[in-house]
């Protein structure tokens, strides 16, 4: 009980701290962090991928899968795979806490993105950039955004 109360504060003070972002202001944003091209993708995909897995908000939590594992954040980043929930042991490749990814600075989370490219699955890493992002026209994406 402790534990869930515990989780319940955390994700309410990092609720403070979250933002919704446009979307020229996060291209901006992950331009600036070196997103664009990083390992061969586009800027428009990166945006693409955040407005399908969180609508641009950095407090968004997925709700659990059936091993009570969670996304969390802009990029709906798995606690089974790349951070820290403290609710059971995971693999933590980004060596993280995931509410690090429910605030305001998206800098860990684009860090934790950067090297989930870098597995076998790519961006396909995503099932949002697979359904809707992926062979699409993303002009739309980076368009009037002045970059």
């Amino acid at each position: 009980m402790k534990v869930l109360a515990l989780t319940l504060f955390c994700l309410l003070l990092a609720g403070n701290e979250a933002k919704r972002f446009d979307k020229c202001e996060l291209a901006k944003r992950m331009k600036q962090e070196g997103l664009d091209g990083y390992h061969g993708i586009s800027l428009a995909d990166w945006v693409c991928t955040a407005f399908h897995e969180s609508r641009f908000d950095t407090s968004a939590v997925g709700p659990p899968d059936s091993d009570g594992n969670r996304d969390y954040g802009i990029f709906q980043i798995s606690s089974r795979w790349w951070c820290d929930n403290g609710h059971r042991p995971t693999a933590n490749v980004c060596e993280t806490s995931c509410n690090a990814f429910l605030n305001d600075d998206i800098t860990d989370d684009i860090k934790c993105a950067k090297r989930i490219v870098l597995d076998h699955q790519g961006m396909g890493a995503w099932v949002a950039w697979k359904e809707h992002c992926k062979g699409k026209d993303l002009s739309e994406w980076t368009k009037d955004c002045n970059l």
